[in-house]
């Protein structure tokens, strides 16, 4: 999904690289998703519903935002899936221009303290208060905001509330001020830099989380066996894979009337994002420890 860099721009042109940083399910997938007009991030209750680095891009007039979604940091699980991808958060904060450290509004535990605590002095990091319209008395608001900035040397505070937009704009606004000129990195209409078998995958697992919610355990993966592209038809089979045979039988469901609903829903977010008719078929398969299993990792595309 990439097209070729305008670079007619002239001078005082911005563009550069944001990373989404916070705990888990605090906000980030639903904040990048609208940040850049477009959802390329899958979103549920579940924590740590992202699992890879995934990029969404904004081009205006003056200025390329690269948002960067990164997993929410994890320690419950000391597994080689979750070590993988509190390195994929790690790896990306020393390589962003400015940094977005998400909490929740009137919430801030040791889950948050601790991405607190891996966040580099040297890049700009902005607060960015999420679900500020759950509050009621906004009069906390402030006391909040102080509590946390007493923790770090921000460049900026923002309240905002992802789902409903509110200061959405003021954020972009204040992100533009930390990125440095340079000349876009990406074409005018690309999104992502996601290939659409990535983001195929991505979307089925979304179904699946939420769909199950807490029925179903974490260690849960997606894989694209096969992606055809015929005209505008796209013929996608994907698998679902689980450690146990009762995971399966839940994901199936009665009848196969679970894994149906699934299909469904991804067949119709798949068309909608591709923009046309998806033939969509969908297996699940027993993998047992696929999650700590390093080399595994890699070929499903844990990096």
């Amino acid at each position: 999904m990439n097209a070729t860099p305008d670079n007619s721009h002239c001078g005082n042109f911005r563009c550069g690289y944001i990373a989404i940083v916070g705990r888990p399910n605090v906000g980030k997938s639903t904040l990048m998703n609208v940040l850049i007009g477009a959802k390329v991030s899958i979103t549920s209750r579940k924590a740590q519903t992202t699992r890879h680095r995934i990029t969404g891009i904004q081009t205006r007039d003056d200025a390329q935002y690269i948002y960067v979604d990164t997993p929410g940091f994890q320690t419950r699980h000391a597994n080689a899936l979750n070590k993988t991808l509190n390195k994929t958060v790690s790896n990306t904060l020393t390589s962003s221009d400015a940094i977005l450290f998400l909490v929740e509004a009137g919430t801030f535990g040791p889950a948050d303290q601790q991405v607190l605590d891996m966040l580099p002095k040297n890049v700009p990091v902005i607060l960015v208060i999420n679900k500020s319209d759950r509050v009621k008395d906004k009069a906390v608001l402030m006391p909040f905001a102080q509590k946390i900035s007493a923790l770090f040397n921000f460049a900026a505070i923002v309240p905002v509330s992802a789902k409903l937009r509110f200061q959405v704009d003021a954020l972009e606004a204040e992100i533009k001020r930390h990125l440095p000129e340079n000349p876009p990195v990406f074409g005018p209409d690309d999104i992502t830099d996601r290939s659409e078998k990535f983001l195929a995958a991505e979307i089925v697992r979304e179904k699946v989380f939420r769909l199950l919610g807490d029925e179903l355990p974490y260690t849960s993966t997606v894989v694209i066996e096969q992606f055809e592209q015929e005209g505008n038809l796209r013929r996608i089979f994907a698998a679902i894979l689980v450690e146990r045979s009762t995971h399966k039988s839940m994901i199936i469901g009665d009848k196969g009337a679970r894994l149906k609903e699934i299909s469904t829903q991804s067949r119709l977010d798949m068309e909608k994002l591709f923009g046309g008719p998806i033939y969509l078929e969908i297996w699940v398969k027993v993998k047992s420890g696929w999650a700590d299993n390093e080399a595994g990792l890699r070929a499903y595309g844990y990096e």
